[in-house]
């Protein structure tokens, strides 16, 4: 009997104890997850904030932020987050393309909840009116060449 109650308790330990373990570590929490820009025109600021929230017990660290094509350009912090701080994940989208948006950005971190998470943006651009603002690319001070 007295083996019985021996086992059992330790049963219930190793329980309590896998029980604490789970939330244990950087956790990570985003505001939201997508981000949608609507209709916008070219060459417009396509630019928007992940705001997210370290809710676990030790430091985030976030190794790597990489959009999926080289239009979106993420940047992140990179100092660790301690528990119960914030920060944001910025995005760059290059908003000279006209149609629809649907891009995503790959976070790598050692976030113990979702050691890889995906954000998202989304939208339509449209043409700007010509004329409008469009970058010019132009060479400054080329010599008209007569051959």
């Amino acid at each position: 009997m007295k083996n019985l109650v021996l086992s059992l308790a330790l049963v219930v330990a190793g329980a309590f104890t896998a029980i604490a373990q789970v939330g244990s570590g950087p956790e990570i929490a985003f505001e939201k997850d997508v981000h949608d820009f609507g209709k916008m025109k070219q060459y417009g600021n396509a630019s928007t904030e992940f705001k997210f929230t370290n809710t676990g017990t030790e430091p985030l660290i976030i190794s790597n932020a990489r959009g999926s094509c080289g239009c979106t350009v993420p940047s992140w912090p990179k100092t660790p987050i301690k528990p119960g701080e914030s920060a944001a994940i910025k995005v760059k989208y290059d908003s000279k393309r006209i149609g629809p948006i649907n891009k995503s950005v790959t976070i790598t971190s050692n976030a113990s909840n979702e050691p890889n998470t995906v954000i998202r943006i989304k939208g339509s651009i449209e043409a700007a009116p010509q004329g409008g603002n469009a970058p010019v690319n132009t060479p400054v001070n080329m010599a008209p060449t007569n051959k």
